[in-house]
């Protein structure tokens, strides 16, 4: 079996060490990473400069573009040999309910699934700026892979899973979840650069909102491991007889 992991947070991230490290056992592993910090630009391809791949000295990877043009690149023309899973992360923090629009750990699991692999998405929902328990989240990882050669994911089905930061023997266990949401963004944070011209900053993510039971939110903050399916495809299907009701009505 082969594995193509990948992340957001840059190829020498301890995350995806951890990853590459409890995987390693159980397949195949390849990992084609963003060659630095990367994290929430989403689904992003570069399409305005070339890309370099560069092969770091432990054997990994590094791209100098987003975590979609990784696993493009791996997928189509780089790798001699295609994997048959995509795995991203181990992300340093949560990536939960709104947070999955922006994740590049997401985008890389998704650009994986686009391309027609079964994809995951893992996060140590930690507070900290850099995360601590990455072995926690590390056999979670491995677990779900040998789970998922035995019982495979839906063609469109992405796994996004959300690990609290704490030992593996201190976890609950495991819930199924949906996502939760956000309260709207705090606003942005306005300073002066070295010359005393105005720079703006991007406000932090607002409070959780629709954080009940049943959410991803309300399940890491109870000590469980979220697992949440999610789809690409972004059609609101309850909408659709409603606004061909009100489009049949335009004179165009």
């Amino acid at each position: 079996m082969r594995i193509l992991l990948s992340n957001d947070d840059g190829v020498n991230a301890k995350g995806l060490a951890m990853l590459a490290k409890c995987l390693q056992p159980l397949a195949d592993i390849t990992v084609v990473a963003p060659d630095r910090d990367r994290s929430a630009v989403s689904n992003s391809l570069t399409l305005d400069m070339p890309l370099r791949i560069t092969k770091q000295d432990n054997g990994f990877f590094a791209v100098n573009g987003t975590p979609a043009d990784a696993v493009h690149l791996a997928l189509t023309g780089y790798l001699p040999t295609l994997p048959e899973m995509i795995i991203s992360g181990i992300n340093a923090n949560a990536n939960l309910g709104d947070d999955v629009l922006y994740s590049g750990t997401v985008a890389a699991a998704m650009e994986g699934r686009f391309l027609g692999y079964p994809a995951i998405a893992i996060s140590l929902a930690s507070s900290l700026p850099e995360g601590n328990h990455f072995e926690t989240a590390g056999r979670v990882a491995a677990l779900l892979f040998e789970k998922l050669l035995a019982i495979p994911l839906p063609k469109e089905t992405i796994l996004n899973v959300n690990v609290p930061d704490v030992p593996f023997d201190s976890i609950k266990g495991i819930k199924v979840t949906r996502l939760g949401h956000r309260h709207m963004a705090e606003n942005i944070i306005e300073a002066k650069d070295a010359k005393g011209k105005t720079v703006y900053w991007i406000g932090p993510s607002g409070a959780e909102q629709d954080a009940g039971e049943g959410t991803d939110f309300h399940a890491v903050n109870q000590g469980y491991i979220s697992i949440t399916p999610i789809k690409t495809d972004l059609t609101d299907y309850s909408a659709l007889e409603t606004v061909s009701t009100w489009t049949s009505h335009l004179s165009i």
